[in-house]
């Protein structure tokens, strides 16, 4: 097949989705496929009768410590610097038998692309552009949790850095709709409570406030309706944050987690349960918290597109399972054209 592996982008997470395609569009052409990595915010200038041909893959992308320079990427593009879809971009996913959506974050994880997508008759893999919003946004996927009886942190939204209201302490800041947690702070005192509303200010006006819940973390995918075995993230230092997420040798991950049956099955039934209230679907990942000295599950998030990288939790969780990376991409395909059949 031809498939255009569609990355980058404007999001905070530009640089883990450039792996995570690299990493896609790799394993899809180990499996035969005419596969070629997209970015869809620079497009592609060259011939598009040969696009096909090669695998449009810089070897020289890496993910930094820290978030990417996004002024300095939409000042980059060549021509108008307004709209998501580089040149060809549009044409080129219109011309690929199915759209390997690697995208991460705002503008490709929100469900916007999806849905564009959907009105130009294009195919695509993972959640449609429904599913896709619901899972983003923080605050509705909070609410859909609550109505289904899913355990989740407290919380409170607030606009912007001033005069937010007081929060019991500690607790947790971060910005609206953001992934990999980029402008997430834990905090302990006022002093870090005002300067983590300033730094999550940086990323989005909307900023959601949670109570911290001190327990092991853990994160479960979910292939084609199938829970996947869980995993354990402890990082050396700190928390699970981005700079501790993609460098190596910063986490320490057990896969498949030291839990009981009981607690395993239990955090299982409850992915499916975030899965299916969030009208995800495909593949995904959530992620908990296992609250101490308590046998309850917190769900942090839904993760409707997952990471690819090296390092990623989900390629672990299969690997697990008995399925090798190429296949995981293979199986991400096929139950994604099942949606159109």
């Amino acid at each position: 097949m031809d498939i255009v592996v569609l990355a980058g982008g404007t999001s905070t997470e530009r640089d883990v989705s450039l792996i995570t395609g690299k990493n896609v569009t790799k394993a899809l052409r180990a499996n035969g496929h005419r596969a070629t990595l997209l970015d869809v915010f620079m497009g592609y200038e060259g011939d598009t009768d040969s696009f096909f041909d090669t695998d449009g893959i810089d070897e020289t992308q890496k993910i930094s410590e820290t978030d990417p320079d996004i002024k300095g990427i939409l000042a980059s593009r060549k021509g108008d610097e307004k709209g998501l879809f580089g040149k060809n971009v549009l044409n080129l996913c219109k011309a690929a038998d199915i759209v390997f959506v690697a995208l991460h974050g705002e503008d490709g994880e929100d469900g916007k692309v999806q849905a564009t997508f959907d009105l130009m008759g294009i195919k695509y893999t993972g959640s449609g552009s429904f599913g896709s919003a619901l899972a983003m946004n923080k605050y509705v996927s909070k609410e859909l949790m609550d109505a289904h009886g899913i355990l989740n942190a407290k919380y409170m939204i607030t606009k912007g850095k001033e005069n937010a209201p007081a929060f019991p302490l500690p607790c947790v800041i971060k910005p609206f709709s953001g992934g990999s947690s980029v402008g997430v702070s834990i905090v302990t005192n006022k002093d870090e409570y005002t300067a983590a509303l300033k730094q999550a200010a940086q990323y989005e006006n909307d900023i959601i406030i949670e109570e911290y819940i001190k327990g092991r973390e853990f994160s479960l995918g979910i292939l084609g309706g199938t829970p996947l075995p869980p995993i354990e993230i402890i990082p050396k230092e700190g928390f699970y944050d981005y700079k501790n997420k993609y460098q190596e040798g910063m986490t320490i991950e057990i896969c498949p987690a030291e839990l009981s049956d009981e607690l395993t099955k239990k955090m299982q039934n409850a992915a499916l349960s975030v899965f299916k209230a969030l009208e995800l679907d495909v593949y995904g990942r959530i992620d908990f918290i296992l609250k101490e000295g308590t046998k309850d599950f917190y769900c942090l998030e839904a993760n409707s597109l997952p990471g690819m990288t090296a390092l990623s939790l989900l390629p672990q969780e299969a690997k697990a399972a008995g399925i090798e990376y190429n296949e995981l991409c293979e199986k991400i395909i096929e139950l994604s054209l099942k949606k159109y059949e």
